[in-house]
């Protein structure tokens, strides 16, 4: 359980709505499950603190009802990962979003793959954005570009999550040391403002562990450029010991999913325990891709891995489809054990 005072959560609203600059026209589409942090702050609270029109569907999955939803609504604001949007996408008619002025993803890495075909589809790119449940949740986001009086201010950058909010402080660490990384190099991310939580639910000793001198360590791996604007790389928990050096899953992912040409719900990477090397990655596929293991092959030969990150092409697993949690975020934990049952 993670405990949220009215004040975190109010500071999140308020530093939200400075950068999102709310019209009174806005229209807000809610799908995010109420159990989800997002979804409880930026559809519920947000709307009702700040005079913002919502509409709801119960489950960001139906993209058929949502789109017929929303072309009565016409929303201005949509929020989903990447994996909702290019459900979405495949499935909702261009008029059911021509009113969307900004589209915010989160939660997983929004490949270009995605965000074009979204583009193309609805004329408008979606922008990254970043948070945590403990932190109320947003703790950075891209925003539409601002003119004014023919001074563009910059609101965006391709490839980041943006820059943190308003009242919120972000820096990057050594996970080891805890000493301050310098700007573009990799570190675990830690996050600091009224919007920290106040710790998990009777358990000290996990508050402790995460919650050190007022800095929330997020678990996050990433840096900050010289404008501040925050590059995601992976989690701590994506990221497999072999041969001495950590690999990312996510990245090697992302690798593949281009040289493959596949999106986000039809390949995953994970990985399985190992007895001789500790552990072993695995690349779940979905089988109506047709993806082999000779496909898989030369897939990875036209990646830019090293071969100590590369897959060997006998641990593909292929399944229905790869699980996702009411949020629409993958079911990385289902999808790991699909990848252990598989591979024996």
């Amino acid at each position: 359980g993670i405990v949220l005072s009215h004040g975190n959560i109010l500071s999140n609203l308020h530093a939200f709505e400075e950068v999102g600059r709310f019209r009174k026209s806005d229209r807000i589409l809610g799908t995010l499950p109420f159990f989800h942090s997002l979804g409880l702050t930026v559809t519920i609270w947000m709307p009702m603190t700040q005079g913002v029109a919502v509409g709801f569907h119960p489950s960001p999955l139906e993209a058929g009802a949502i789109g017929e939803f929303s072309q009565k609504f016409r929303p201005t604001i949509l929020l989903g990962t990447p994996s909702l949007l290019l459900a979405w996408a495949r499935k909702i008619p261009p008029e059911a979003f021509s009113s969307a002025r900004w589209v915010i993803a989160g939660a997983e890495k929004l490949s270009d793959r995605v965000a074009e075909f979204f583009e193309k589809r609805y004329g408008i790119r979606p922008y990254e954005g970043y948070g945590a449940t403990e932190c109320s949740p947003v703790v950075s986001v891209n925003v539409p570009d601002v003119d004014l009086d023919g001074f563009c201010q910059k609101g965006n950058r391709a490839g980041t999550v943006g820059r943190p909010l308003p009242n919120v402080r972000v820096r990057v660490v050594d996970p080891d040391t805890g000493v301050e990384r310098s700007r573009g190099i990799d570190g675990l991310i830690e996050v600091r403002g009224p919007n920290v939580f106040q710790g998990y639910l009777e358990n000290a000793e996990k508050t402790e562990e995460v919650l050190q001198d007022g800095w929330y360590r997020s678990g996050d791996i990433g840096h900050l450029d010289e404008d501040d604007f925050l590059t995601l790389t992976d989690r701590l928990s994506r990221f497999s010991k072999l041969g001495g050096e950590m690999i990312s899953h996510s990245m090697v992912e992302n690798a593949l999913r281009d040289a493959l040409e596949l999106d986000a719900d039809q390949l995953c990477v994970t990985a399985v325990p190992d007895e001789k090397r500790g552990e072993r990655l695995v690349v779940v596929a979905v089988a109506e891709c047709g993806l082999t293991s000779e496909g898989l092959a030369a897939g990875l030969s036209r990646t830019q891995l090293p071969n100590l990150w590369k897959p060997s092409p006998n641990s593909l697993v292929q399944v229905e489809a790869l699980p996702q949690l009411g949020t629409g975020k993958p079911d990385l934990v289902r999808i790991r054990r699909m990848a252990g049952e598989g591979i024996r």
